[in-house]
């Protein structure tokens, strides 16, 4: 596992993609900065955190699009079936290596926290929950798009297939009765007021062992296929 995840980390790191990433993200986030702050006048970071959520919509499918699909397109993903690693200690190497890069890009928002508290108090421990939600949900959206990568070969696709999902469960969020419990935004609601309920973590763990449980059934069957 750990093998895989410095390999990983490589390609993230030795290459544009993951710079790619965070630049893009730190943009984004500086545009939801700049409407939250100069343009509302409001000094609660854990708010300017939970306005870029929407970000990681069309963001993580950026690193998550290449994890599989680009391997089993190029043949090379036959080397990864067939090596004496397990594909439990592959897609979890996979998976830690996205959620890095994530959590980079989520300490340098607080860049912003140190703008804020320039203007006057800002509290901490709000913003600090919140970024465990955002942390939260970054990984429940990088489960889904790993497991979507490992179904086509083709990067686009294994792009679209997450933005259109996570669009459906923010348009979920907007709906009334059972089909709010499936939206991961609705779930996200409680960390920027400071409260980490257990109920809300269960439920984005739950989703990130599913996918990611789903993720190794597809490649463990396509091992046995070959």
């Amino acid at each position: 596992m750990f093998a895989v995840l410095k390999k990983e980390l490589k390609s993230y790191f030795y290459t544009p993609i993951g710079y790619i990433f965070i630049s893009l993200f730190l943009i984004a986030m500086s545009f939801v900065f700049y409407n939250f702050t100069f343009t509302q006048g409001q000094l609660h970071f854990e708010y300017v955190i939970w306005d870029s959520t929407v970000v990681l919509t069309f963001l993580i499918p950026v690193i998550t699009m290449r994890m599989f699909s680009e391997e089993k397109k190029s043949g090379t993903d036959q080397l990864l079936i067939t090596s004496p690693k397990s594909i439990f200690s592959i897609v979890i190497g996979k998976f830690l290596a996205a959620t890095v890069v994530t959590i980079v890009s989520c300490l340098l928002m607080f860049i912003y926290y140190g703008i804020l508290s320039k203007f006057g108090h800002v509290s901490i421990v709000e913003p600090l929950v919140a970024m465990l939600g955002f942390l939260l949900l970054s990984m429940a959206f990088i489960s889904f798009g790993m497991f979507a990568s490992a179904l086509t070969e083709h990067q686009v696709i294994a792009a679209i297939i997450p933005i259109a999902f996570f669009l459906m469960l923010s348009f979920l969020n907007l709906q009334n009765g059972i089909f709010k419990l499936f939206s991961l935004t609705e779930m996200y609601q409680k960390f920027p007021l400071g409260i980490i309920s257990l109920k809300e973590v269960v439920g984005y763990l739950s989703f990130i062992f599913l996918f990611v449980f789903l993720t190794i059934i597809i490649l463990q069957r396509r091992k046995s296929i070959k």
